[in-house]
């Protein structure tokens, strides 16, 4: 099992090249780690009860190395810890947030800040679900699942060029379908991110321990456990819909991944 089995990642593996030359050296001397994703989440668990300015600490990477060519996911822990509090306070009231975050852990996390404001973090996480919009960025034939070391997995991945595309074309779908608002805002949040990116970079959705919890509740539904997951072909067939203009259609699809994924989230609460 996962450290952080609730959680799910979609991660950006950029190209050597699109490193500046200290970090193509040092990280083009690592071997590669199965270990990686474990280790980062242990350190994430470690960083919740005693806080640490991530900028202090040197952080790691996933590595790929596809056809001979090696990709690379930094963790980005610091810049990631600053954008998490960020939106977690733009979502209360000021004088609010005192009772959650108190000056000195704030003074903690945001340590190196100056720093980091124009870094883009190649990993974006979500826990107990994962948002429809992920799956638009795959084909099923870029699904990988089975059971390795660490229990469970479903992993993703495709070009960035692919997945670019494929949300440009969502996004055109949408639009058409349901005009400006927060399904369209998302998409077009994802589609700039996309665009942060070298172009000859990889992206992935990695389920983690998730695929754990779904196998689960596929099975307890009566389902073939993790083999019956179709979450990227129900995204699909809601878009074909939508694109269609038949709503019924949209529906159907849009329902089945929600009734599916929910029943993940029921776990959190019992918990």
């Amino acid at each position: 099992m996962r450290p952080t089995p609730y959680v799910a990642s979609l991660r950006i593996y950029e190209p050597l090249s699109a490193f500046e030359p200290a970090d193509r050296l040092r990280w083009q001397s690592v071997e590669i780690d199965e270990d990686s994703y474990v280790i980062e989440e242990t350190l994430a668990l470690r960083r919740l009860i005693l806080p640490e300015s991530p900028a202090g600490r040197p952080d790691g990477v996933h590595i790929l190395e596809i056809d001979g060519e090696r990709y690379v996911s930094p963790w980005g822990t610091a810049t990631r810890c600053w954008a998490a509090l960020d939106n977690f306070k733009d979502s209360l009231p000021s004088s609010i947030i005192p009772f959650f975050i108190t000056p000195a852990i704030e003074d903690v996390i945001t340590s190196g800040v100056d720093l980091l404001e124009d870094k883009v973090p190649h990993i974006l996480n979500e826990t107990w679900i994962i948002p429809p919009r992920w799956f638009l960025l795959f084909q099923p034939q870029e699904r990988h699942r089975g059971e390795n070391s660490f229990g469970l997995f479903t992993n993703l991945q495709t070009t960035i060029s692919l997945a670019r595309s494929r949300a440009d074309a969502a996004y055109q779908i949408v639009v058409g379908a349901f005009g400006e608002g927060p399904v369209e805002q998302d998409l077009a949040n994802l589609i700039e991110w996309l665009s942060m990116f070298h172009p000859q970079s990889r992206v992935e959705l990695d389920y983690g321990g998730l695929a754990t919890y779904l196998d689960k509740s596929l099975r307890d539904n009566g389902e073939d456990g993790l083999s019956a997951d179709s979450s990227i072909e129900d995204v699909l067939f809601s878009l074909e819909g939508l694109g269609a203009a038949d709503g019924a259609r949209a529906g159907v699809g849009y329902q089945r991944l929600m009734s599916r994924w929910q029943r993940i989230q029921s776990y959190a609460m019992a918990n």
